[in-house]
């Protein structure tokens, strides 16, 4: 009888282990043309679906996206590497042409890289990325290799 009467409890405790979920990799379509991007860094917002075991929602996301002087798409998570603060394209004056970190002065270079002699020890993370139909799709936020 005690089993019995366990059995739906510990059903119900692991049940979210059993769902399938979708893969945390999965690209998400973040409504901007590859036509409307350019050379200059702009700040894109969207919002992805999380499930944390019964609790559904959703998150916004945004990353800051341009082409290089390749023409290759970039895409660039807003985190500071130092301590997680919001990183802004020229969001200072004294420092035109890069992205700022108000928290503690910390810079990095258009491309991401950090500016040696300032808080961060690495480079702003890159997020994974692909075109499909003319649309960017953007994944997961991934440390830069060798960083």
């Amino acid at each position: 009888m005690a089993a019995g009467l366990l059995a739906p409890m510990i059903r119900f405790a692991i049940d979210p282990v059993l769902q399938s979920q979708e893969k945390s990799g999965d690209l998400v379509n973040v409504n901007l043309s590859v036509d409307d991007i350019t050379d200059t860094p702009q700040r894109v917002d969207w919002e992805v679906q999380q499930v944390d075991g019964w609790y559904e929602s959703n998150i916004n996301r945004t990353a800051w996206v341009y082409k290089d002087e390749n023409g290759e798409i970039v895409a660039l998570s807003p985190t500071c590497t130092h301590l997680g603060c919001f990183v802004s394209w020229e969001g200072s004056e004294d420092y035109p042409n890069e992205f700022y970190c108000p928290c503690h002065d910390g810079r990095y270079y258009k491309d991401g890289t950090n500016v040696p002699g300032t808080p961060p020890l690495r480079p702003l993370d890159v997020y994974e990325h692909a075109v499909e139909n003319g649309m960017l799709y953007l994944g997961e936020p991934k440390p830069r290799e060798g960083a």
